[in-house]
């Protein structure tokens, strides 16, 4: 009987062994399992949890501060409308988010109105303003139940006077219509023809009914053409424009067709008005792309009279537009 004993305990002992190392094994495997569950799903949290900002996964190189442009702090309400007025024409506007609206103000093509869609929103946004010099400003935008600015004005820092007063979140934006000239020198190069007022051409004007309209200079500066016109007014009746046009026609053909037109848009014109007042001038200065005019044809540059039969007329030759002053732009100021 004992031996019979002993050899059952002989038997069944490594299956015993067995069994506990297989519980054994089965227990380690099933910690195994958890610590991987649980790293898994920690990475699964890293992936998804929002950028802290500080870093990125993959080939990434971080954005410092120095490359940053610094937004301007607006308040807006759901009453209350805060109107920005901008040194030059808007060209482009975006919104953060739905809780505010803007637009620009009535005819107006630098001045920009922006209220709060809804009222007492409570999540901070942003909006983003390109002007027409090639300005670029930023905003942070957040809602307020009396704004302590209602209108703002955008300091033009290129006639502030001081060379050093950059504001340093007025980055410069290229425009496709420019080709490759800065919008930023094209309006430095308008501006200075201006305030210069020389008159480099003196033969190629009209006057007729008390009303003098006059080319006074040509100038050229990377591709592009700048024309310094003048409308002079002798009579004491306001002169009303309706509209100027620039297009090259044949030379030997008294009445045009569309089809022998070609119509010149200015890309800029610097300070254009729309009334010359009784015994006053007034002067433009226009930008085109750079023309080259064949030997049987000119431009003709048009001013016509709103509501009334004033209009004036001259034309330009290649040769006068060979004849171009070409611009230094480091004497522009």
């Amino acid at each position: 009987m004992r031996i019979l004993l002993v050899i059952a305990l002989a038997w069944m002992l490594p299956l015993m062994l067995l069994q506990a190392q297989t519980d054994e094994n089965t227990s380690e495997n099933k910690e195994q399992r958890y610590d991987r569950t649980e790293t898994y799903q920690h990475e699964l949290q890293n992936v998804l949890k929002p950028s802290s900002g500080d870093f990125y996964d993959g080939l990434s190189k971080k954005i410092t501060f120095d490359r940053m442009i610094p937004p301007y702090g607006l308040e807006v309400t759901f009453d209350k409308t805060v109107h920005i007025i901008f040194p030059s024409t808007i060209n482009y506007v975006d919104l953060g988010s739905n809780n505010i609206v803007a637009g620009k103000a009535g005819t107006s093509d630098n001045v920009l109105r922006i209220k709060a869609a809804i009222r007492s929103f409570e999540t901070e946004t942003n909006m983003a303003v390109i002007t027409d010099e090639g300005s670029y400003y930023t905003f942070n935008i957040k809602y307020a139940d009396e704004p302590e600015k209602l209108n703002v004005e955008m300091k033009d820092f290129m006639h502030d006077g001081i060379a050093v007063n950059r504001p340093n979140n007025s980055m410069e934006i290229y425009l496709k219509e420019l080709g490759s000239e800065s919008p930023r020198l094209v309006h430095l190069i308008n501006t200075s023809i201006f305030k210069n007022n020389k008159r480099h051409i003196k033969h190629i004007g009209s006057k007729r009914f008390g009303i003098q309209y006059l080319l006074k200079g040509i100038y050229t500066h990377n591709g592009l053409l700048y024309l310094h016109t003048e409308i002079k007014n002798l009579s004491s009746l306001p002169f009303d424009i309706d509209f100027i046009r620039m297009k090259i026609v044949d030379k030997k053909v008294l009445k045009q067709t569309a089809i022998q037109e070609m119509v010149i848009y200015p890309l800029r014109a610097y300070n254009m008005i729309n009334q010359v007042g009784g015994k006053k001038a007034e002067r433009t200065v226009f930008t085109i792309e750079k023309i080259s005019i064949p030997d049987d044809k000119h431009l003709v540059i048009e001013l016509f009279e709103r509501s009334g039969g004033r209009n004036q007329s001259f034309i330009v030759e290649n040769d006068d537009l060979l004849r171009a002053e070409e611009i230094n732009e480091l004497k522009v100021k």
